[in-house]
């Protein structure tokens, strides 16, 4: 079947009725039973033809019970999808007391799961299990989100899909692989600098975007897709980590011999602005190397005085 059969079935009003009113009539055509079966049976005896108020009476009593069994309540945000012999028969979305065809069945094939036959239309979230997959350069890495979604078509979301929650926690988890694989988990080599870790407003987009895409036949709207829990797999997490330690060590390094460099070339100018000293290239070569030395040593230098001359 192709995606655009799934269009056929379009969300409609349920026809339902004030269910106070319904009320005191069915309250109304009970008692009348009550009263003429009552009736019926203190006067059979002085006609045949009480026997059939009896019978009356009983068939209203009967027919007023049956009635009761089409009272729907519902909270804000609360939903309930109808169907009367088989066909869809409408849905009920405002908040209120309603009588309905008592023959009229409300359908939820996620009741087990919500805890009733009314579709909740309420933001839920859902939280995956975390699972392993590849990103971009085919590390393995772990990945879980947290999905912030809502019902908004129930005719959708009843009829077109099996389960709504399965089928948006299946979804779920291949829209993981789909975008994991499409970055890496860290800034790449290659000057990219979208990243699973780096980028996840950017990330959250592109999976919220490719999660709504798959769960639109659904009826469902995704509000947001966040990651969760993003780490590197136990097989090659302390590989990575000693690339990520070797990585800030050179980062660390490189700023330290950038600021070593700017102050000794800072001393240096001010040693010859101020004629404190005059220092030729040899000299100038040693204060360069001593004062590299301490500037970008990793221990605290040990001063050393020389007491001859460098020639």
């Amino acid at each position: 079947m192709q995606v655009k059969d799934f269009d056929k079935i379009t969300e409609r009003p349920a026809k339902e009725k004030n269910g106070w009113a319904m009320l005191a009539v069915i309250l109304a055509v009970i008692l009348g039973g009550i009263v003429f079966f009552i009736v019926g049976a203190v006067y059979l005896h002085e006609s045949a033809a009480f026997a059939a108020l009896m019978v009356l009476g009983a068939l209203l009593f009967v027919t007023g019970n049956v009635l009761t069994k089409g009272f729907k309540l519902l909270q804000p945000n609360e939903a309930y999808v109808l169907t009367l012999f088989g066909k869809y028969h409408g849905t009920i979305k405002r908040d209120g007391f309603f009588w309905v065809n008592p023959f009229c069945a409300s359908v939820n094939p996620a009741r087990l799961t919500m805890g009733g036959r009314k579709l909740s239309l309420k933001a839920m979230t859902l939280n995956n299990d975390k699972q392993k997959v590849n990103d971009e350069e085919g590390n393995p890495i772990e990945i879980s989100v947290v999905v912030i979604w809502r019902i908004t078509n129930t005719a959708k979301a009843v009829f077109n899909v099996e389960n709504y929650m399965a089928y948006l926690s299946t979804q779920c988890d291949a829209a993981i692989r789909q975008v994991a694989r499409q970055y890496p988990y860290d800034v790449s080599t290659n000057g990219d600098e979208t990243s699973l870790r780096g980028s996840a407003q950017e990330i959250a987009e592109v999976l919220r975007a490719e999660l709504q895409n798959r769960t639109e036949m659904a009826g469902i709207e995704i509000l947001e897709a966040r990651i969760s829990h993003l780490a590197y797999a136990p097989e090659i997490a302390a590989a990575m980590l000693q690339r990520q330690q070797a990585s800030a060590i050179i980062a660390a390094r490189q700023k330290i011999v950038e600021g070593a460099v700017s102050m000794v070339e800072m001393a240096l100018n001010k040693l010859s602005e101020e004629n404190v000293v005059e220092l030729d290239d040899e000299r100038k070569a040693q204060m360069v190397s001593n004062l590299l030395v301490v500037l970008c040593g990793n221990r605290d230098a040990q001063p050393v005085v020389g007491t001859g001359s460098i020639y």
